[in-house]
């Protein structure tokens, strides 16, 4: 009997198990997924295309049959920004789903209600920060526009500008260095401060307007490409990411450096995992939900009542409804709150404990707990719960491992994890390690999100 506990290399799993080819093709699809699906909205539309490609059909089509059968794909859109998977399972949905919970918004800027003003002959837009950042990582990189704006006449126009072939990018300045004494001073993070996210985006006067000059000539080139005025600001979606595309990090090709990750890694490997499945017992499920870098709040938030009203719709779908077997549903359910954790960084050796956090490269990441300090704001998966997992992962020879959140009193962090389980549901965290998470560029291991994938799709068999 073996006492000692080894971490495995994921890399060594993946080589025994013949995998590699497969590590770098899944890679590949999760590149042209991230490429493809720079916001929520974009997320919700690739996955919703992809969900109709795999026979899924919409929640409103199921309900128009008037009943759903062990085996159907059904699908459910949240204002746009979020969406919801099930193949429903032989058993009643009363007696427990298998459920994988993620998230599909980043970080980012958000234009403000009223963002275009012009200073000194350039024109600039208003941001206000989206999440977690840090401020200063955001200055003098290439960034894109994208979003959605309603027009007067309630006409929806798509907005993506700065990653296109032919496309000009944006950029926020910073003072250069020979004026910068003050700047220097101060903490870091006071050095750019959330006012001074003030996005460039012109300098080209109109030769007919009397003030304002190079605020016209945005607002002209605006209206010619998207028929907008400046008052359709108002009613405007309108996030600034970092430009550009995901790419394969290292002389080996083995990691992937891009804008995105936390959390569309986890949300990729889960809808990848159950259009693998077929015919389960117990009824499976995806969810992709928004908002949960401001503490998934709001009707697109897992706080919404969204994913209870979906699956209450199913339940009357299968079998007599009523409120009770609802709670069954979510009490009897087992879920894992899909989201990313803090890989070990050796250039920042200090924050972490090196025995309990997780190493790029071993495989997909099981954390008991998050929260802040004395766990606050955590769920904390419980031992009975864990060894099923543990179990699953062995018996399918998946690279796993264990973490926290850095140190005791570093910080800290959390997921959507509190909010299934308040129902009662059995909810562990399950993700991956991340080197800069909440950087404008973030960097993951290919071999990490690979078994992940693996270890989803054993979980929801």
């Amino acid at each position: 009997m073996k006492l000692n506990y080894e971490l495995k290399n994921g890399w060594d799993v993946v080589r025994k198990n013949n995998e590699c080819e497969n590590v770098f093709q899944y890679s590949k699809e999760y590149m042209e997924f991230l490429d493809r699906g720079k916001t929520e909205r974009k997320c919700v539309k690739e996955i919703v295309n992809m969900a109709k490609e795999r026979g899924y059909i919409s929640l409103e089509d199921a309900m128009l049959d008037k009943e759903i059968k062990p085996g159907q794909k059904i699908y459910a859109i949240n204002r746009d920004k979020g969406v919801a998977l099930f193949v429903i399972g032989e058993k009643n949905i009363s007696e427990g789903m298998k459920i994988i919970g993620s998230h599909i918004d980043s970080p980012r800027l958000d234009l403000k209600a009223n963002p275009l003003y012009e200073d000194t002959d350039l024109a600039m837009l208003k941001t206000h920060y989206y999440g977690g950042i840090k401020k200063y990582q955001w200055v003098t990189i290439p960034l894109a526009m994208y979003g959605v704006v309603i027009l007067k006449d309630g006409t929806s126009m798509e907005i993506s500008i700065g990653d296109g072939e032919n496309d000009p990018v944006f950029c926020i300045t910073d003072l250069l260095p020979h004026l910068s004494a003050d700047q220097n001073s101060k903490k870091m993070s006071d050095g750019i401060g959330g006012e001074d996210l003030n996005v460039l985006c012109g300098n080209m006067p109109n030769e007919n307007e009397e003030s304002d000059k190079v605020k016209y000539t945005i607002l002209k080139l605006l209206n010619e490409k998207y028929g907008m005025s400046e008052e359709d600001f108002l009613s405007a979606e309108i996030e600034i990411v970092p430009a550009g595309f995901a790419k394969d990090l290292g002389i080996d090709r083995s990691m992937i450096i891009s804008y995105g990750h936390d959390d569309r890694v986890c949300s990729f490997a889960g809808i990848k995992a159950i259009f693998d499945i077929e015919n389960p017992e117990y009824t499976a499920s995806v969810i992709c939900v928004d908002k949960e870098e401001i503490g998934s709040e709001g009707n697109t938030g897992m706080k919404s009542k969204f994913f209870e009203n979906v699956v209450s719709e199913l339940v009357n779908l299968q079998e007599d409804y009523c409120e009770l077997k609802v709670k069954r549903a979510f009490y009897n359910s087992k879920v894992l709150s899909a989201d990313v954790t803090a890989g070990y960084d050796p250039n920042f050796a200090s924050v972490y404990d090196k025995n309990n956090s997780c190493k790029i490269g071993s495989g997909v990441v099981l954390t008991k707990y998050t929260g802040a300090r004395g766990k606050a704001g955590s769920s904390d998966a419980n031992a009975e719960f864990v060894s099923e997992i543990r179990n699953i992962f062995n018996k399918a020879n998946i690279a796993w491992q264990t973490a926290e959140l850095g140190k005791v009193d570093q910080g800290g962090g959390g997921t959507i994890a509190f909010i299934l389980a308040n129902y009662g549901a059995q909810v562990i965290d399950c993700g991956v390690g991340v080197l800069s998470m909440h950087a404008p560029y973030e960097v993951i291991s290919k071999v990490d999100i690979y078994e992940m994938y693996r270890g989803y799709k054993q979980f929801i068999k």
